[in-house]
């Protein structure tokens, strides 16, 4: 197990425009940790400069407690599975798996214990004769998995492995991913662009946007509390929804159609004209009868077998989506009163998007949204 630090990491390619804007972090021994964003936010450049692939611009990357700027791949005592794994076309699977060892000298049976070891553990014990071409996309990831597994390196670097596979066998070998790390005790770094295979991956995550940190931690403590609306609209499948409120008086008011009552303590607190609200999908239910709540209309109804999604207007261009369990049968423009309660509320601010402290107080908010 290997820890990674980073001090103020930065790249540039013209020293004009920085890819990556400064990032600190600590990534402890034996963590699984995932870089995650959008394309394009710099998640994998950050990996290929952990890995040696690119040069750093500036800042320091230290593997274990050795400062590692200047050190070639070679020396960083990592290994790295990469989105089209790279497999040898004209090598067996044997033969890839053991391809690193054999460039680093290691007895030939050393290696054959070594890749059996791996070949087992993975499920490639049938297929160590086979060329890549006869294998399939699940298969050639395993084969890609083996060859960093053998290396016995305590740093693993996964730079997209599964994007190439579909949904039931990346569901599957996400969780055989895991089961390994853990096994191996291996300190793990995975770029994904996907927020379900982060959220159920990793220990910590980092979310990244635009080359910058928006936020860092468990992937709970993330979903629970986002730092600002890109967070909360990124990390999420439904997204949380998002609505700007205008603030008037102790009161908001929403697209001129819902007046949501709010405390004055938080009102004089937060010093602004407009907010941002949010809401998880599955926070929106549908009112009982000695419940408040408002009137929405149904614009379109998804069952997907154990839940329901419900997707209805609020205002006159945003549309929310609920999340129900269960199979709900409902009509398109079937009118349904619906429910959230003030502790489900997120507020953020309007202009820069960071979320209001306090925003999620029990007594923030009235339950009550008043029609106007």
């Amino acid at each position: 197990m290997k820890k990674v630090e980073l001090i103020n990491f930065q790249k540039s390619y013209d020293q004009r425009t920085q890819v990556l804007k400064g990032i600190d972090v600590i990534i402890e021994p034996g963590e699984f940790f995932v870089l995650v964003g959008p394309s394009g936010c710099g998640k994998s450049t950050m990996l290929r400069m952990i890995a040696g692939l690119e040069s750093i611009s500036g800042g320091d990357l230290f593997l274990g407690d050795k400062k590692a700027n200047h050190l070639t791949p070679s020396q960083r005592d990592l290994s790295m599975v990469f989105q089209n794994y790279a497999l040898y076309p004209h090598l067996t699977v044997e033969e890839n798996i053991t391809f690193g060892l054999h460039v680093k000298k290691i007895f030939k049976k050393e290696q054959k214990m070594r890749c059996e070891e791996a070949g087992e553990m993975l499920g490639l014990t049938d297929y160590m004769k086979r060329k890549p071409k006869e294998l399939s996309g699940g298969q050639r990831q395993r084969v890609a998995l083996a060859r960093a597994i053998v290396t016995h390196a305590p740093l693993c670097l996964m730079d997209e492995p599964l994007s190439n596979l579909d949904a039931k066998l990346r569901a599957r070998m996400r969780s055989e991913i895991r089961q390994i790390q853990r096994k191996l005790g291996l300190t793990m770094i995975y770029v994904t662009h996907d927020q379900t295979e982060a959220m159920t991956m990793a220990d910590r995550m980092m979310i990244l946007n635009g080359g910058e940190v928006q936020q860092i931690g468990k992937p709970m403590d993330i979903y629970n509390e986002p730092k600002n609306t890109f967070v909360a609209s990124f990390m999420g499948a439904p997204p949380m929804n998002l609505i700007h409120a205008k603030v008037k008086g102790s009161s908001l008011v929403v697209d001129e159609q819902w007046l949501i009552p709010m405390s004055e303590s938080i009102r004089a607190a937060a010093q602004l004209n407009e907010v941002t609200i949010g809401v998880r999908p599955e926070h929106i239910q549908l009112a009982n009868d000695d419940e408040p709540g408002f009137v929405v209309v149904v614009s379109n109804v998804e069952v997907l077998g154990t839940e329901t999604l419900i997707t209805f207007n609020i205002g006159d261009k945003k549309q929310w989506i609920a999340r129900w369990s269960g199979q709900w049968n409902l009509r398109i423009e079937q009118p349904l009163r619906i429910f959230i309660e003030d502790q489900h509320l997120c507020l953020f601010d309007a202009q820069t998007g960071g979320k209001l402290d306090g925003s999620q107080d029990s007594s923030f908010l009235n339950k009550e949204w008043i029609t106007i």
